[in-house]
């Protein structure tokens, strides 16, 4: 049975890990309703885009533009997005086992090179074999807007050279508080909607003409969705960094009664003991 003072110094511990963890939930809470805001505010927009986009291709054809062109994949890149920190729960294990899983499929008809944002991307896949073209492996959670751009237009390049057949996202996206989605979706090349009719509405008229139209939207297009992928994944890690502290506080709530309980009876024991003793000799005095 543990002594008094093994069971005091367990309790404090408990309570100091109490009140980190506490703190860690204000701080994730604080980032979640920043990152929430931002994704409430564009995703309309972000959602929008990949049908816009489709609907132009079957305007168009995939001849207008370079990136509407589909090729056999023999070569593929896959841009896999966690976080740096850990004590998020299972935010970065879901996707990570999710993002293997896809790019072994992959690996068995084309060769894939990976782009890594996080940490634990990075660390994960030091593992494996598989070509890292690039990688952010530090201060995930203030990648400047810029980097995210000029990632786009270093993925648009290899397309247009035929350096890669196809780019892949995977990503969390938040879902709920309780739970993200892993998402993976094919962000090149963009293709025309398979199930509508081609053109699936009367072709608009264009101004000032399709070329300079597709050199604007499509490159933006790019960028916007790697952004609404970075965007997603930040709040759905805070979100899950959140609950995870959230659940820690609780355990260790629960933790601290039950050693308070065992404490409680250990002191009564020994009081107890003490008082049988002190009976004993008084009696053991009056015989």
């Amino acid at each position: 049975m543990p002594t008094l003072i093994d069971l005091r110094r367990r309790i404090r511990s408990v309570k100091n890990t109490q009140q980190i963890t506490k703190a860690m939930k204000t701080v994730a809470t604080a980032k979640f309703k920043k990152t929430q805001r931002t994704v409430v505010e564009h995703r309309p927009l972000w959602h929008a885009a990949p049908d816009l986009l489709s609907r132009i291709a079957g305007w168009t054809g995939t001849a207008a533009h370079p990136l509407f062109t589909v090729r056999d994949e023999r070569r593929v890149h896959v841009i896999v997005i966690t976080s740096d920190k850990g004590l998020c729960g299972a935010f970065n294990a879901n996707l990570l086992s999710r993002a293997l899983e896809f790019v072994v499929d992959k690996a068995r008809s084309s060769q894939v090179g990976l782009v890594l944002i996080g940490k634990k991307a990075v660390n994960f896949f030091r593992k494996y074999a598989y070509p890292v073209e690039r990688a952010f492996g530090e201060r995930t959670d203030r990648i400047d807007p810029a980097e995210l751009s000029a990632l786009a237009r270093y993925l648009i390049r290899l397309y247009v050279y035929q350096e890669t057949d196809g780019v892949y996202l995977a990503y969390n996206e938040f879902k709920s508080v309780l739970a993200p989605r892993i998402t993976v979706l094919r962000l090149l090349p963009v293709t025309p909607p398979a199930a509508a009719p081609s053109p699936p509405t009367p072709a608009p008229e264009w101004e000032p003409g399709i070329p300079e139209l597709l050199e604007t939207l499509v490159p933006r297009y790019i960028e916007d969705q790697i952004r609404h992928a970075y965007a997603e994944s930040q709040a759905a890690e805070q979100a899950a960094r959140m609950m995870a502290m959230d659940n820690a506080s609780k355990n260790a709530e629960t933790l601290f009664g039950d050693l308070l309980l065992v404490l409680n009876k250990i002191r009564q024991a020994s009081i107890t003991k003490e008082l049988l003793e002190i009976m004993n000799a008084v009696e053991a005095m009056k015989k």
